[in-house]
Formats: C-alpha cells, sequence, structure tokens
C-alpha cells in the first residue's frame, strides 16, 4: 500500500476492525518509511447486476428501492427496521447465489414477498398489490383469501402437533 505522504510502497497494518457488519475491513496503517498513520477499508468487490424491468429497460441493482418499497408496505406496522434490512439481505444474498449479471425485476419482487410473508401479513399484501399490479378487488380478494388459506393451514398443523405431542389447544 503507498503511503499518501511519502508515496513509499511499504506499510504495515497497525489495526483491523469489521464495519457495515461485517462486510468491509478498516484498517489502520503505519508507513514503514515516514511514520505516517492513515487508514483503509478492503471490501468485496462484487460484479455489476443489472435488473431487468418489465418494459424490457435495463438498470443497475440498487437495494435502497427495495428497502423503499419495504419500508412504504410496513408503515404503521410492526415490523423493525432490522427486520427491513435483514430482509432486503436475505433477498441480495439469494439474488447474488444464482451468479447471473441480470435478474428480472419480476423475480426480485417474488423473493422480499417470500420474506415479507413470514414477517408480516399486512405488509405482504400491500407489496403485492403494488408489485402485482392488481388489476381490480377480484384479484386483491384471491391474493387475501391465500394468504388467509396459508394462515389457516399453519394453526390447523400447529394445533395437530401439539394434540399428537400430549396437549390439547382446547384445554386451558
Amino acid at each position: 500500500m503507498r503511503c499518501p505522504h511519502c508515496h513509499h510502497n511499504s506499510s504495515r497494518v497497525v489495526d483491523s476492525r469489521p464495519t457495515d457488519d461485517g462486510r468491509v475491513i478498516r484498517r489502520r496503517r503505519e508507513c514503514e518509511n515516514c511514520g505516517y498513520r492513515y487508514t483503509t477499508f478492503e471490501r468485496i468487490e462484487k460484479n455489476p447486476l443489472l435488473v431487468v424491468k418489465n418494459n424490457g429497460n435495463r438498470e443497475e441493482f440498487n437495494r435502497s428501492k427495495i428497502l423503499k418499497g419495504i419500508i412504504r408496505s410496513a408503515e404503521k406496522r410492526p415490523v423493525s427496521m432490522d427486520q427491513m434490512t435483514h430482509i432486503v439481505d436475505k433477498v441480495e444474498n439469494k439474488i447474488r447465489s444464482l451468479g447471473e449479471n441480470e435478474i428480472s425485476s419480476q423475480l426480485i419482487g417474488k423473493y422480499v414477498m417470500e420474506e415479507l410473508s413470514s414477517v408480516d401479513e399486512i405488509s405482504y399484501i400491500r407489496f403485492a398489490s403494488v408489485y402485482r399490479q392488481f388489476k381490480d378487488m377480484t384479484v386483491f380478494y384471491n391474493e387475501l383469501k391465500e394468504v388467509m388459506d396459508k394462515d389457516k393451514k399453519q394453526h390447523h398443523d400447529h394445533n395437530e402437533n401439539d394434540n399428537h405431542n400430549g396437549t390439547n389447544s382446547n384445554e386451558e
């Protein structure tokens, strides 16, 4: 690493610390020639990722756009910022694990909805209504019915497990 003060090519690392949730390493360095101390940051270089929109246009992947959409859908809901950023992290990891240079906005929306559905059903419906561009009440009703049926099945499965484990959820 070249010293910004004397331009000598040799330095030693005095201190290293992870920052930005471990995605970046902050290194404190000291020039072996003049003793000048400076800070460098090391991060993994990610390949550029393009999002293919519905109209065929392409734009660079932007985490903050996903986060803004989730924030809007979770407005006045009991969803913490940590939960929202965790969803964005999981979605980005899924996308990048595909190893593709281009990804459809449809697939990104699908991944967000998968994650949101397990966090908050109302936020999920709000996000789905924008993402799927519900044309009328019938489409909205069908989506809502799917969520309700899924919830009913989960409660039923939970009660079945309680009954098989020797407990009866109707007994207090």
